[in-house]
């Protein structure tokens, strides 16, 4: 699906700058289309100049949905800023890392990375899609 085509829940016009120009994340619709807040967010490594390494789901997509990539796009880590504004005092993490918050909390806690994809995910069989662990 084209991501122009999605009925995102912030129109273009209430996105504001919030932080300086990091590059590009990736998040699911949950978040953008569906409005949920980030629940579990991880940085890998840069894979080019424009990539900020960021990850945001809610932390409740399951691997179906996770595998589909008509749920993902790619966006500035500026806009995911706007949906959900706790996520800006972890935005300076360093790749290898992962955070995780309940829902309604404010404040993240760090969580284990996702694991790496099966081989057979390596060959086009689907993912291990990202979960998080509950926090108390």
């Amino acid at each position: 699906m084209n991501p122009l085509d999605k009925a995102f829940k912030l129109p273009p016009e209430a996105i504001e700058d919030l932080i300086p120009p990091m590059g590009g994340c990736l998040a699911t619709d949950r978040i953008m289309v569906d409005g949920q807040e980030v629940g579990y967010m991880y940085r890998e490594a840069p894979t080019d100049s424009v990539s900020s390494g960021w990850t945001f789901m809610t932390g409740d997509e399951d691997q179906d949905y996770a595998d589909n990539p008509d749920n993902w796009a790619i966006y500035e880590v500026n806009t995911i800023c706007n949906y959900d504004r706790t996520i800006i005092p972890y935005l300076d993490s360093p790749a290898g890392t992962a955070w995780g918050k309940d829902l309604g909390a404010k404040h993240f806690q760090q969580e284990p990375m996702p694991k790496e994809p099966t081989n057979e995910a390596e060959q086009g069989g689907g993912g291990q899609a990202a979960t998080r662990s509950e926090s108390t």
